[in-house]
């Protein structure tokens, strides 16, 4: 495949309080999801001599963010599972994010997810979006070869 389309984008956050969708159909803005990590896998110390020592660490946390439409009703689905999730910390920090394409046979499985932050409000000449960011305890990711 060389044809890369929103429409083939599948993704979800199961968690208590809800299951939504954010994918094809949720009202994505242009600049739609990303998952970025945290931290480099890894860091090198080059010795008194000039000789490397790589250090790998086990660090698969990261972040992700999810842009949609300010008319989306996606925007509620999200805000009811971030007032139920903060309202108790038995609550928190529990949801999994589900991200393919399936057209390039991509997955991405994010555990232990937290809402963030409320998104970022604002009202203007256009309606604009809201960025609903998310903090990731550990990303696994599959990139597809399909492309």
């Amino acid at each position: 495949m060389t044809t890369y389309s929103f429409l083939s984008v599948h993704c979800s956050i199961v968690g208590p309080g809800g299951s939504v969708n954010l994918g094809q159909g949720a009202g994505a803005s242009d600049e739609g999801i990303s998952i970025e990590p945290a931290g480099d896998i890894d860091s090198m110390v080059i010795g008194a001599d000039g000789t490397p020592m790589h250090s790998l660490h086990a660090d698969k946390s990261g972040s992700g963010t999810v842009r949609l439409l300010k008319t989306s009703a996606t925007n509620q689905q999200l805000m009811l599972m971030y007032v139920f999730q903060t309202s108790s910390p038995a609550n928190h920090g529990q949801n999994t994010i589900t991200l393919g394409d399936t057209n390039l046979g991509d997955l991405i499985t994010c555990r232990n997810v937290a809402f963030k932050r409320a998104p970022n409000l604002i009202y203007g000449k256009e309606a604009g979006m809201n960025e609903w960011t998310f903090s990731i305890g550990q990303i696994d990711r599959a990139l597809g070869g399909n492309a």
